[in-house]
């Protein structure tokens, strides 16, 4: 198990007991789409940590990060206390998913939404909470957004209910609407099963915390579900490695800890294995990559665009 895996998995254990960046609102990261044979997008940024005990959740949260995202790019930061006048990496540059730029793409390995306004050459990334171990959130599905509520009721399934059984919990029929609702104040609907929603927690964002849904801050689901019309393409993807050869030849490469299948691979001491598509393997094979780099991007895993062959 790597650094950043031992410790992301012990704070989800406690909490559960600019180039071509063009702003960062309220409830997004926006950025200008780049050319049709380009994938970079965004650039990193500093952040120093301020003497106010403000927990890691806090600065994620402030610049539209999930606590993974901020983890990986930080190896060894304490997730509950960062240290006064550390500085941390904000990870804005990313490699947009190797998926069509329409509608809502949301990349489980990486835990983000990216959302493509219909008639703007922009996307707009938004960081999210997907499904627990055994409850997983789609992988590889293409749908659309059914229909939408704001002030939604939860039914739990019998699964579900089983689950909470099983920890001592007792869970209603049916959950009435309101702020203490766990799918919070908006509700996209995909598909027959699944949502995209809020919450009434004030964790989760960046780790495998729903019971397979979709779970954004609230601010976040408020935002889309204002933007986002009924119809709209959904499509799911586990992409835990990007890449791209840009128009300059400069090649990229992101990593991020792939999805735990397993309670044994959950809790093993190792990190877990890296499966490469057969075009990441051909990316990664190619003769103009810089070999160590390319495995100093496979071991760190920093969630990061990194740069496998020199500047010319």
């Amino acid at each position: 198990m790597n650094a950043f895996s031992t410790t992301l998995r012990v704070a989800a254990s406690a909490l559960l007991c600019s180039l071509t960046l063009v702003s960062q609102q309220a409830a997004a990261v926006e950025y200008a789409l780049p050319a049709a044979n380009s994938r970079l997008i965004g650039e990193n940024q500093e952040y120093v940590v301020p003497a106010d005990n403000r927990p890691l959740e806090q600065i994620a949260s402030d610049f539209q990060l999930g606590l993974t995202n901020i983890m990986e790019a930080n190896p060894g930061v304490d997730p509950f206390l960062p240290k006064a006048g550390s500085t941390l990496v904000i990870p804005h540059q990313l490699i947009l998913p190797d998926a069509p730029r329409e509608g809502i793409v949301i990349n489980v390995a990486e835990m983000r939404l990216y959302y493509y306004p219909k008639g703007k050459k922009v996307v707009q990334v938004l960081p999210i909470g997907i499904g627990q171990l055994g409850v997983n959130t789609p992988e590889n599905w293409v749908t659309k957004v059914e229909r939408k509520r704001a002030n939604p009721t939860w039914t739990p399934t019998e699964n579900i209910r089983r689950r909470y059984a099983a920890q001592g919990k007792s869970l209603p029929a049916v959950w009435p609407a309101g702020p203490d609702n766990p799918m919070g104040l908006h509700a996209l609907y995909i598909g027959n099963l699944y949502a995209i929603h809020g919450t009434n927690a004030t964790f989760g964002i960046g780790l495998r915390v729903s019971s397979g849904c979709v779970r954004l801050r609230a601010d976040d689901i408020k935002y889309l579900f204002e933007k986002v019309p009924v119809g709209t393409r959904v499509q799911f993807v586990n992409q835990p490695v990007k890449a791209t050869v840009e128009p300059d030849g400069s090649r990229y490469m992101e990593v991020h800890e792939p999805l735990s299948r397993s309670e044994a691979e959950f809790n093993s001491n190792t990190p877990v294995p890296l499966k490469l598509t057969t075009p990441i393997s051909r990316f990664v094979a190619h003769a103009e990559n810089d070999s160590k780099l390319v495995k100093e991007a496979l071991e760190q895993r920093s969630g990061m665009p990194m740069r496998l062959n020199p500047e010319v």
